[in-house]
């Protein structure tokens, strides 16, 4: 099942299945007892979605959110590409680097991503994202899978002089409106293999990136395993796998992202994540 959360005409925020160019709404009901995609899946109620009977409504009808509206945390991992890694002249590291994003960095899919004032070195990074569906702390990695409620595309758009301002990529990675993700939650039962789809970005058609997810340094349920012993990983968490070789940034000459551009990421089985280039004003 694909689900999608958005905005409907009326100015509700809603979420329902995505099929194709159409939107099932989860309907007035459903929507009374899980309120967003999150408490969805904190109630262990993504199956109920299926049966929901809400409107039908086109794509077009709506304005799409981020996968999950309002999730606890972000966190990004940087550095988990093989080929990423070749790229940056760096060696493959011990552990997964880690660092976060604030939800209110990142946009839905159609939503403008903004190229800030501060600097105009704005890279994109397609990335494959985990959206947790079970809470869990200390978690086996034979155990890691249980825990994901589905996957999403990801854009972990990057200001890349101020991410190396310091040793700290924080500052790179939360400008406002940065990031996207989207167009929807895809669950694992249809999904399958998450290491088997193949990911695309393109920037103005133009292929960007082009790479299939098993090229990942550290696999997703190393990742769950190694995140959740820190912190506690709660339903609706988004963990954002990291990005492959491509990035404008070792690009000769380098390639940013401009007001006008569109940039897509593509992901077998999800779907495309789409999102225009605006400046702040």
């Amino acid at each position: 099942m694909k689900i999608a959360s958005y905005v409907l005409p009326d100015g509700t925020e809603s979420y329902g299945r995505l099929e194709g160019d159409t939107i099932v709404d989860a309907g007035t009901a459903l929507r009374a007892q899980y309120p967003d995609l999150r408490a969805l899946i904190a109630g262990d109620a993504i199956k109920d979605l299926a049966a929901a009977d809400g409107q039908t409504l086109a794509v077009s009808d709506v304005t799409m959110l981020l996968t999950v509206p309002n999730p606890d945390k972000i966190i990004c991992i940087g550095l988990n590409y093989l080929g990423h890694i070749k790229e940056t002249g760096r060696d493959r590291p011990e552990y997964p680097s880690i660092f976060t994003r604030y939800p209110s960095t990142v946009v839905g899919h159609g939503e403008a991503l903004v190229r800030p004032k501060a600097s105009h070195h704005f890279d994109f990074e397609g990335e494959l994202a985990v959206v947790i569906g079970t809470a869990g702390r200390h978690i086996a990695k034979d155990k890691a899978l249980d825990h994901v409620a589905g996957y999403t595309c990801f854009n972990d758009g990057s200001i890349r002089d101020f991410q190396r301002h310091t040793t700290q990529f924080w500052g790179g990675k939360n400008f406002w409106r940065s990031g996207s993700m989207g167009p929807c939650l895809v669950t694992p039962d249809e999904l399958g293999d998450p290491t088997k789809p193949r990911m695309v970005t393109r920037l103005n058609g133009e292929v960007m990136q082009d790479t299939s997810v098993g090229d990942l340094a550290f696999g997703i349920p190393d990742l769950i395993s190694y995140v959740s012993t820190i912190i506690d990983l709660a339903p609706g968490d988004i963990i954002a796998t990291g990005t492959p070789s491509g990035v404008g940034n070792f690009r000769d000459p380098k390639v940013f992202m401009k007001p006008g551009d569109v940039i897509e990421v593509e992901i077998d089985g999800i779907g495309t994540l789409s999102n225009p280039i605006t400046d702040e004003t």
